[in-house]
């Protein structure tokens, strides 16, 4: 899916502009915050939430958000506001310039039996059961696993959501849930049996869409938030180059540790 460079100079700048009238729109409308709430990132932080419900919706919109560090919850999209705490920040890959280290090689070479297939958004009692236990093993309490919160996981907006299933010999054992945009795809969630704990899989969800994007001519994975501080976020800062976006509205590519450096040779 190949475009000029003029091309792709105007769909930037009409991205741009559509994200800077939705940021002015959102000021003047300056809504409420939900909350506050446990932190879901860090321990003993309480978080909070400004909601918005664009109208009208039509592609594009979505990217625009999360340029503004906006996430989706079913149809419902948020960005965290919470009081003496900004580390949520949106990240994402640059898919073209994306190289494996020799870990996400491993990760891939693990999974070589698996089959995955993009399908629409199609909750199940299969599906249900996996997520279930995939919490049950995680924990840590902040997901009741109700099919409400599974199907407002994998749906609910006017988003083009999407779920790859991951199968081996016809077993279901991962989902990924993503969202898709004209020029971006979004990591929404992804759940997994925890007895397939050593394939990695959510590493391997993400090496999957990357792959993804680049047969669809996507330039853009978007990871959700990464939290510098955060233990379960640190495997989204691996996919490498990253960017993460910054309070000012920037965007900042991570730097590269000599030990990741080490690692991807």
């Amino acid at each position: 899916m190949g475009t000029t460079a003029g091309t792709d100079g105007e769909v930037a700048h009409a991205h741009a502009g559509l994200t800077q009238l939705l940021s002015r729109a959102i000021e003047r409308r300056d809504p409420p915050l939900d909350g506050p709430f446990p932190c879901p990132y860090l321990p003993r932080r309480s978080a909070r939430h400004l909601t918005v419900v664009p109208s009208p919706f039509f592609p594009g919109v979505y990217h625009a958000l999360m340029d503004l560090n906006f996430r989706r919850l079913g149809p419902v999209f948020y960005r965290t506001r919470c009081e003496g705490c900004d580390q949520c920040r949106m990240l994402r890959v640059p898919v073209a310039e994306f190289s494996a280290s020799r870990a996400q090689r491993r990760c891939r070479v693990r999974n070589a039996d698996l089959e995955a297939v993009l399908v629409p958004s199609s909750p199940s009692a299969e599906k249900l059961a996996l997520y279930r236990r995939y919490l049950e093993a995680r924990h840590d309490g902040q997901m009741e696993g109700s099919e409400l919160e599974l199907r407002t996981l994998t749906g609910g907006s006017a988003v083009d959501t999407r779920e790859i299933e991951y199968r081996v010999g016809g077993r279901l054992v991962a989902v990924g849930v993503a969202d898709l945009e004209p020029q971006a795809m979004s990591a929404v969630y992804c759940y997994f049996d925890p007895d397939q704990s050593r394939r990695a899989l959510g590493v391997f969800n993400v090496l999957w869409m990357i792959d993804a994007c680049r047969q669809r001519g996507l330039p853009w994975l978007y990871l959700g938030y990464w939290i510098a501080g955060s233990p379960k976020m640190s495997y989204k800062a691996g996919f490498r180059p990253c960017e993460a976006l910054g309070g000012d509205g920037t965007w900042t590519r991570l730097p590269v540790a000599p030990a990741a450096l080490a690692a991807s040779s």
